[in-house]
């Protein structure tokens, strides 16, 4: 299973839970098969490690390569 497809699922999920009005986090978690942890950070509005990561680099990719 590829990162980006489960992500993909990921955010199939959130959308289905927000605009769905019976739909449960746990509901969506079988129906879409991610982890139910995922679902409820990314609710919460935590941040991934990849965005978080990316965030923390001072240079551009232009910058870098004219370094390297």
């Amino acid at each position: 299973m590829s990162v980006q497809s489960q992500e993909a699922r990921v955010i199939l999920a959130i959308k289905a839970i927000c605009t769905t009005k019976k739909m449960s986090i746990r509901g969506a978690v079988k129906i879409y098969g991610v982890p139910e942890a995922t679902i409820c950070y990314r609710i919460k509005g935590c941040v991934l490690k990849l965005k978080k990561c990316n965030a923390q680099h001072n240079l551009t990719l232009t910058e870098e390569e004219t370094l390297v």
